[in-house]
């Protein structure tokens, strides 16, 4: 009954100065606010990456070529990968399943009087499996259309967007180059990565990109997928031994090409998005302290302005722990208020944010409940030393204060 009448009377003192209550607390709300909206940010902009990136095969491996070296510096593309490349990888090397090799170009695409500048790629049938693609309406590029020399194309969903609002185009013809070519197929949206759109892009033969586009024998990329995922490492070095021997490449020397494994960017980007949620929830963490130094402020006014009453309270038989604990319920309960509506703060944050930066926002209870805990410990540790200064006044100066 002492308990609940003590936790009474700090309800009523906090009752009666709202607005001070209330200002008190804001630190704290603010606090807590940010800690869960950083955090929920955070996990759902890893979330939506990781998720686009797995969207393209976890089990994928890309083989680019390397960069001209001049004494120390480097600058310009090789042109060393080539055809026979992947079909020495599709031949020697066990694990692999699909080799789709790849050639682009940023190309002006003109289709009566409209026009759009998109990537041109040249690719082989196999660019749809490997890289995750659904074909939305008509078919894909086949051999028989590399071994034909066929101008044909199939546009992305961006591309279809921008030169036929929409419609179905298959059977129409866009000039790529000054060449007409047919449409024979459209894929299905990715949407935005970001860093680049999947769906901004058409897709020809390899054989026509490279003798009637560009005019070359090079590759841009190989897409390899591999068969098991734990094989990742052993086929990747396999595929570098290949490579070495094929350009000739002597022990010692600077490879012309470089291999991208997409488990190791997914596991990079795991690590780098987690430093910068701990990092974003520390900085948003200070407010928290911050607040506590604001609840130790007014407590201490507090302590000041009931000077009076502590003696009272003392010459009653009140025990100094009695006075003590008072004081850090009051501590304590401006941050649970606080701490409560700096959670529906951060949740409401989180969400507004989320939406207009078009991904989802993911609040983890994990990062309510510290924050919140957070904010508890902050009101114990800063009301501490105003409910002690409180406690140990001396009754009769206590009641001659003025």
């Amino acid at each position: 009954m002492k308990t609940f009448r003590l936790f009474l009377m700090s309800m009523g003192n906090l009752k009666s100065n709202k607005m001070r209550s209330l200002l008190t607390m804001l630190g704290i709300i603010i606090g807590v606010g940010a800690v869960i909206a950083m955090i929920s940010i955070a996990d759902g902009a890893k979330q939506s990456v990781s998720g686009r990136i797995k969207a393209m095969g976890t089990n994928l491996l890309v083989v680019r070529p390397g960069q001209h070296r001049f004494r120390h510096v480097r600058g310009g593309t090789v042109e060393t990968l080539v055809l026979e490349d992947c079909e020495a990888i599709r031949r020697q090397i066990v694990g692999v399943e699909l080799v789709s090799p790849e050639l682009a170009s940023s190309q002006q695409l003109k289709y009566f009087n409209q026009n759009t500048n998109t990537v041109v790629l040249g690719v082989h049938p196999e660019y749809l499996s490997v890289n995750n693609f659904a074909v939305k309406d008509g078919r894909f590029i086949t051999d028989e259309d590399n071994h034909n020399y066929r101008k044909v194309v199939v546009i992305g969903a961006t591309v279809a967007r921008d030169l036929f609002m929409g419609r179905v185009p298959i059977g129409e013809e866009i000039k790529i180059k000054g060449m007409l070519f047919q449409i024979i197929g459209t894929l299905e949206a990715k949407g935005n990565q970001g860093w680049m759109d999947p769906d901004d892009q058409v897709l020809i033969p390899l054989s026509v990109a490279q003798k009637r586009v560009q005019g070359v024998k090079y590759l841009r990329a190989i897409n390899i997928r591999v068969e098991n995922e734990d094989e990742m490492g052993n086929v990747q070095a396999e595929i570098e031994q290949l490579l070495r021997r094929r350009h000739r490449i002597q022990a010692g020397q600077d490879a012309d090409f470089n291999i991208r494994n997409q488990k190791e960017i997914l596991d990079t980007l795991g690590e780098i998005t987690g430093t910068l949620t701990l990092l974003l929830a520390s900085i948003a963490g200070v407010s928290l302290v911050v607040g506590g130094i604001g609840i130790m402020n007014i407590m201490l006014v507090s302590v000041t302005e009931r000077t009076r009453e502590i003696g009272v309270r003392k010459a009653l038989g009140a025990k100094n722990m009695d006075i003590m604990f008072q004081f850090l319920v009051e501590s304590v309960m401006l941050c649970l208020f606080g701490g409560a509506l700096g959670v529906a703060f951060g949740v409401t944050a989180s969400e507004v944010i989320a939406h207009f930066a078009k991904w989802q926002a993911i609040i983890a209870p994990s990062a309510v409940m510290i924050s919140f805990a957070f904010a508890v410990f902050v009101g114990l540790f800063f009301g501490l030393y105003p409910a002690r200064r409180a406690a140990t006044l001396n009754p009769i100066d206590a009641l001659r204060y003025e």
